[in-house]
């Protein structure tokens, strides 16, 4: 049985992956967060203040939603989804957020900075700044930048620096990238608040620390309603921050099942994909070993997801670890199958879906029919679709051949 609590180790690693490989000018930076993180993070006043600004400023518990429509279209699992839309700024982002602020506040740090790609992370960052008037510089990708206007506008409302970055294929990656040069020039004052399970230790266990409140609640939730656990839980695959906040509560659960889901673009031959445990390769990419998709000469190769935010060429390193370890499957989903998932969330429960976690609502809709009516789903409703609209507006046609679900 795997013990999770004892991972990572003294070293950052899960297993083989993870570790902390870093310029040598940003070891004392990550080596003062992750001294300071071990003192606080027990901290009765830490936690006290923590749990209040998350019920009070973001809303938590999140619900835990039957989806009656969805459950009877599928007509097999019953379905719940867990709602993360609902937080403030609209996805699981503003838990980690909040979180790495206040490590930032108490370390004496004046100035945040972070990377965005969906812009979710992006917004829940300026937000936290803002509440606790922080000085903010978000570096977006152009390319994630003219797909995700809507959060670059409400970034700047909430007095963040949005920094269009032009290098590389101008999305995530890249935005990492300038968020680092930055943190080099001024480690002094500046926090670096990282938005996935990635990066060099400690950041894949600080994020998974304060995204694992959602697994948390879930269990709690699951058995006032149904009286036990889950069988199965679906989520989203990026980085894999909402995906570990999900997982993480059930990981030393042996009769829950788990899925993550990939981002699968326009099919794995065709290469336009962001599906590392389908295309990629041990390596390294901005701190951290993990599954990496690569060029047959080495190089980062370029990725493609209809959704800004699994449009990445790593996957999280503890993810990488519970995958060999066969204690979490992945799969994938492809653009047309997580528009699909978009819709029909749409039409059958009137909640409109990030574009992210509509791949793994098109997971769901394939493996519920599957299943016994007595089998319990939980699915992670990572963020709302507000900030998709002008993409799913560009695959208009996508509707039209679909029509509506009733």
């Amino acid at each position: 049985m795997i013990s999770p609590a004892s991972l990572p180790d003294a070293w950052g690693r899960f297993g083989p992956y993870g570790g902390k490989f870093a310029p040598e000018v940003l070891m004392p930076a990550l080596e003062e967060l992750e001294s300071f993180y071990a003192q606080i993070k027990d901290d009765p006043a830490f936690k006290a203040e923590l749990d209040g600004l998350l019920k009070d400023f973001v809303g938590r518990p999140s619900p835990l939603y039957f989806a009656e429509r969805l459950t009877e279209y599928c007509g097999g699992a019953k379905i719940y989804l867990k709602r993360e839309d609902l937080n403030h700024t609209g996805a699981h982002k503003i838990n980690n957020a909040i979180g790495q602020v206040l490590i930032a506040r108490r370390m004496g740090k004046k100035r945040i900075i972070a990377e965005t790609g969906a812009g979710q992370h992006g917004v829940a960052t300026a937000t936290a700044a803002a509440r606790f008037g922080m000085e903010c510089v978000i570096y977006m990708g152009s390319v994630d930048m003219a797909r995700q206007a809507p959060n670059v506008f409400r970034m700047r409302l909430l007095g963040a620096t949005v920094v269009s970055v032009e290098s590389g294929s101008k999305t995530l990656k890249d935005a990492i990238n300038e968020a680092i040069r930055d943190w080099v020039t001024r480690i002094g004052d500046t926090h670096y608040v990282f938005g996935s399970a990635l990066g060099p230790h400690p950041y894949p266990m600080i994020v998974r620390d304060f995204q694992k409140v959602i697994g948390e609640e879930t269990e709690r939730q699951m058995l006032e309603k149904e009286g036990r656990l889950p069988d199965h839980l679906v989520a989203c695959v990026g980085g894999g921050s909402n995906a570990i906040g999900l997982f993480y509560n059930f990981l030393d659960k042996p009769s829950v099942k788990m899925v993550g889901v990939e981002a699968g673009g326009e099919g794995i031959a065709s290469g336009r994909h962001a599906a590392r445990f389908e295309g990629g390769v041990l390596g390294i990419l901005q701190g951290a070993r993990s599954y990496v998709l690569q060029t047959a000469q080495g190089q980062i190769a370029e990725t493609h997801s209809v959704s800004a935010g699994l449009d990445y060429a790593s996957i999280g390193p503890e993810h990488a670890y519970y995958r060999d370890a066969k204690r979490i499957e992945y799969t994938y989903a492809t653009d047309d199958e997580a528009l699909d998932g978009f819709h029909k969330l749409c039409r059958l429960e009137g909640i409109i879906p990030a574009l992210e976690s509509a791949h793994a609502v098109a997971h769901v809709l394939k493996l519920a029919p599957k299943l016994g009516k007595d089998q319990l789903m939980v699915v992670n409703l990572s963020g709302r679709g507000d900030k998709d609209m002008q993409t799913v507006m560009d695959a208009a046609p996508y509707m039209g051949q679909h029509g509506s679900a009733q």
